[in-house]
C-alpha cells in the first residue's frame, strides 16, 4: 500500500484497491514517512510491555486482611478500595498500592460485594396484547397535548395519534379536545386509513367516559366497539405502555409547536398538516409493511343508544390485596399476585371478566388468573 502511494496513486484509491479503510492507509504511510520500506517496523502489535508486574502476594493478603477488619470492626463501616488505601496509609504499609490496584486485587480474589445488573432483552412491541405482539393486527394510540398558548390568543390543545407498527401519525390542533371532537377525529382518521384491531388510550374521562359513575361506558368506547375495534386502557402511572404516543407528542411539539411562531389556530393547523404529511411520507415503507387494516364500512352509522358489544381491555396493576379497580368496581383477582400487572378483558357478549397475568420478563406466558361474571347494565346513554 505504501509503495503504491509513493508511486503516485491517491490514498483513497489504494484503500479501495486493497479493501481497507482510508485511515489504515494513512496510518501505514505515516509510519513509513521518510524511511526506506525495508527499514520500517511493520508489526501491528500495540506498544505494551512484554512483561508485566503483579502485586506481591504478601501485599495482596494484607489488602484482604484489612478489608475484613474494616468490614467487621471499623466504626465507619466502609471497606472499599478507597477505605483500604486510607487504612494502609495510616498503618504506614509500604509499598502501598493505588486505589485501582486495590480494586483489581479485590476483583481477582472474588471478594467484591457488588452484583452486575442482569440485562434482559426488552419484550416485543405490544407484548401485553398477544395479537399485536404477533403482528397480526395494528394498534393505534391516541393522547392529548394541552397547555399550549398563542401569544395574545387562546389556549390550545392537540389530539394526537400514532400506530404502533406502522408509525402512522396524526394530529388535530383545536381550542379544546372533548369526547365529541375525539370521536369525530377518530372516525375521520379511520375513514381515511382503515380500521386497526385495537385502539389504546390513557384513563382520561374523555376517552373512558365519566368515571364518577359505575359501569359508565363513554361515547368513544361505544363508537370503537360499534366498528369492531377493541379499546385498550393503559395502566395509570405505568411507564412503557404509552411510549409510542408520548414519543410522538414530544416530536410534534419540537418540530411544529416550538419550531415556529404561530399567530393563529389556523396557521398552527397548516403547519401541523405539513408536518404530518412529511412524517407519513418518510415512514411510507414502514406503514406499508405494518399489519393490514380493515376497510371502513360506508354503511356504518353510530347509535349511542345501542347496548355495547365486544371487548374492552384494561391493563391494570393489582394492589396489596390482589385486587383491581375498573368500571367503578373492585374485583378480587389473586391474593398471591400482588402489585403485579394484569390484562382485564371485559367480554360484554359473554358477560364475563377474564383477568390474565402479565410479565415483561415472560411476555408470551399470560395465564388466566380469574374469570368473574360481569354484566354491563342496560341504561340510556345521555348524549
Amino acid at each position: 500500500m505504501v509503495a503504491a502511494v509513493r508511486r503516485g496513486a491517491s490514498q483513497r484509491s489504494v484503500a479501495i484497491q486493497f479493501g481497507v479503510a482510508l485511515r489504515t492507509v494513512q496510518r501505514w504511510v505515516e509510519r513509513a514517512k521518510g524511511r526506506r520500506l525495508d527499514r520500517v517496523d511493520w508489526s501491528g502489535l500495540p506498544p505494551v510491555p512484554k512483561r508485566t508486574r503483579r502485586t506481591d502476594p504478601v501485599i495482596e493478603q494484607r489488602v484482604l486482611t484489612i478489608r475484613r477488619w474494616l468490614k467487621d470492626c471499623s466504626a465507619l463501616g466502609e471497606y472499599g478500595a478507597a477505605a483500604i488505601r486510607r487504612e494502609m496509609e495510616v498503618r504506614e504499609i509500604e509499598p502501598c498500592p493505588t486505589i485501582p490496584t486495590i480494586g483489581r486485587i479485590l476483583q481477582r480474589r472474588g471478594v467484591l460485594d457488588g452484583r452486575k445488573r442482569t440485562r434482559r432483552p426488552p419484550p416485543p412491541q405490544g407484548w401485553y396484547l398477544p395479537d399485536v405482539a404477533a403482528k397480526k393486527v395494528e394498534l393505534d394510540s391516541f393522547d392529548t397535548i394541552e397547555g399550549l398558548a398563542i401569544r395574545g390568543g387562546p389556549h390550545l390543545a392537540v389530539l394526537t395519534g400514532v400506530s404502533l407498527d406502522g408509525g402512522l401519525v396524526a394530529a388535530w390542533p383545536a381550542r379544546s379536545v372533548s369526547a365529541k371532537s375525539t370521536l369525530d377525529a377518530l372516525v375521520e382518521h379511520w375513514r381515511e386509513v382503515g380500521l386497526p384491531g385495537y385502539v389504546q388510550f390513557d384513563n382520561d374521562n374523555r376517552f373512558t367516559g365519566p368515571r364518577q359513575y359505575p359501569d359508565a361506558v363513554g361515547r368513544v368506547i361505544r363508537m370503537c366497539l360499534s366498528l369492531g375495534v377493541t379499546p385498550v386502557f393503559a395502566v395509570p402511572t405505568e411507564h412503557g405502555f404509552q411510549a409510542a404516543i408520548e414519543s410522538f407528542n414530544g416530536r410534534w411539539q419540537a418540530k411544529v409547536w416550538s419550531r415556529f411562531e404561530h399567530r393563529s389556530l389556523r396557521g398552527l393547523k397548516t403547519r401541523s398538516a405539513k408536518y404530518i404529511a412529511a412524517a407519513r411520507s418518510r415512514a411510507a415503507a414502514r406503514i406499508e409493511s405494518a399489519p393490514s387494516r380493515r376497510p371502513f364500512s360506508k354503511r356504518w352509522r353510530l347509535n349511542l343508544q345501542k347496548h355495547p358489544q365486544g371487548k374492552i381491555i384494561y391493563i391494570r396493576r393489582t394492589n396489596d390485596k390482589g385486587r383491581i379497580n375498573l368500571l367503578g368496581h373492585t374485583f378480587a383477582v389473586d391474593r398471591h399476585w400482588l402489585h403485579r400487572l394484569v390484562r382485564a378483558e371485559v367480554d360484554l357478549d359473554a358477560a364475563q371478566l377474564r383477568v390474565f397475568a402479565e410479565r415483561r420478563r415472560e411476555p408470551t406466558d399470560q395465564p388466566l388468573l380469574k374469570e368473574l361474571p360481569y354484566t354491563l347494565p342496560e341504561k340510556r346513554f345521555k348524549e
